[in-house]
């Protein structure tokens, strides 16, 4: 798995992807999707070598207090999620390996997902059309972002929006949850006894390492993203999304804080890309971000995202782009 990983990023950074639909061989992988319901072109689908369940999902996380561990870089990203009161956090060491992690925290069902290639992480509510679901990964990609299916109807889901693209589920979509990414520094001074997830078998991944170097500061091959982008956006900038708009991540970090009076943007220094140095705790710092919106309940976190460029463009062609 590692070694076709590596030859797909190859391809990714220095050539475009041809896309193939494939139905008739996916159904022997997928024998309950139905692939004549879709809400996407299967013609978008792309096949890098990945099968049903090489990038293993996890159904049963392990957690340690944050305060007890040590072998955690303190300017790695944490993905932190509250629910009923209570916070977990999701080291993207981890997630990087592993995309998909199906948890239950207060009773209520979550999936914690990070597609790497895009470097989206977002959590949603497993529950739809009243029953629990879980997820694994297809192996497949749209718009290289990671497609995910479910298990009882092997429905296919992009990670991006939470949508169903493929099978019985086409056009229903899963309920987002607020999360942020954090140093794990930030998590466990803010939260000392809340649970980090940790790896079951250490040795099974290279935990600590990414395969994806020097992803981040490539931006010579705008010509493979068909999306338009606005001049001075490369398509692996990052950028802080809400619903249908984009502020450049570059941007906020320049001011510092992003005001409405509805939503705050707000950045800090210190935490590093898992999409720069081969080890982790090494990567370059990209900083901290927190989006909180306003409602009658007050401020809250808010749902949103910091992906590349490049899949903001393609999964919302006519989002509002913030540019400086």
């Amino acid at each position: 798995m590692k070694f076709t990983r590596l030859i797909f990023i190859g391809l990714l950074i220095y050539a475009p992807l041809s896309a193939v639909a494939s139905p008739l061989q996916w159904a022997l992988e997928f024998p309950k999707t139905k692939f004549n319901q879709s809400t996407a072109p299967l013609s978008e689908i792309q096949f890098v070598g990945l099968h049903r369940d090489q990038i293993p999902a996890i159904f049963k996380p392990k957690f340690k207090s944050a305060n007890s561990i040590s072998d955690l870089g303190l300017l790695e990203p944490v993905l932190r999620l509250e629910v009923k009161g209570e916070v977990r956090g999701y080291p993207l060491r981890m997630l990087v390996w592993h995309e998909l992690i199906n948890d239950t925290i207060k009773g209520v069902p979550v999936l914690i997902s990070y597609s790497p290639l895009c470097s989206s992480g977002v959590v949603f509510d497993r529950r739809l059309d009243n029953q629990v679901l879980s997820f694994a990964n297809t192996g497949l990609l749209r718009h290289y972002d990671t497609i995910m299916y479910d298990t009882v109807t092997e429905s296919w889901f992009q990670q991006y929006t939470g949508g169903a693209i493929v099978g019985r589920l086409s056009g229903k979509r899963l309920k987002s949850i607020a999360s942020r990414i954090q140093s794990f520094e930030q998590f466990k001074a803010e939260l000392p006894k809340a649970k980090i997830m940790i790896p079951s078998d250490p040795k099974s991944h290279d935990y600590g390492k990414t395969p994806y170097v020097r992803m981040d500061s490539r931006n010579d091959t705008a010509a493979q993203f068909t999306n338009s982008i606005p001049d001075g956006v490369g398509p692996f900038d990052r950028v802080v999304v809400m619903g249908n708009e984009v502020w450049p991540l570059k941007d906020v970090r320049k001011v510092g804080r992003i005001e409405t009076p509805n939503l705050v943007i707000s950045w800090s220094a210190g935490m590093n890309s898992i999409h720069d140095t081969r080890w982790i705790p090494f990567g370059r710092d990209i900083g901290n971000v927190r989006v909180q919106s306003n409602s009658p309940e007050g401020w809250a976190e808010a749902v949103h995202d910091t992906p590349f460029a490049f899949a903001f463009a393609a999964f919302h062609p006519n989002g509002v782009w913030h540019v400086e």
